[in-house]
């Protein structure tokens, strides 16, 4: 299982290990980290499980799809390069390592 270490809104910093098979935000709300709403539950519909990807990993990831771009786009703490959905990424053994901060309520 990949390690994701996640650094929170207020800041504090913590690891869990995520099962693959789920997506990003499907692991980050099994891991108890309730700031990640996902409001539309992984549907790609809403912002509420917003993450920026550590700048070493951005590029590692698939790129954004045009509505998941559209979406994080429209947000106050949008980060071309970082900004992206948790439920459009998939937890996979290549994650490990991965960090990431839960962006800032909008």
């Amino acid at each position: 299982m990949p390690t994701i270490h996640v650094t929170d809104r207020d800041g504090s910093q913590s690891s869990f290990e995520a099962r693959t098979g789920l997506t990003l935000m499907e692991a980050l709300r099994s891991a108890g980290y309730d700031s990640i709403e996902a409001i539309c539950g992984g549907n790609c519909s809403c912002a509420t499980c917003h993450v920026l990807i550590d700048p070493d990993w951005a590029d590692t990831l698939p790129p954004r799809a045009d509505d998941e771009d559209d979406l994080v786009a429209d947000t106050d703490a949008y980060d071309e390069t970082r900004s992206r959905l948790s439920c459009q990424i998939a937890v996979t053994d290549a994650l490990d390592g991965l960090r990431l901060t839960v962006a800032p309520e909008d």
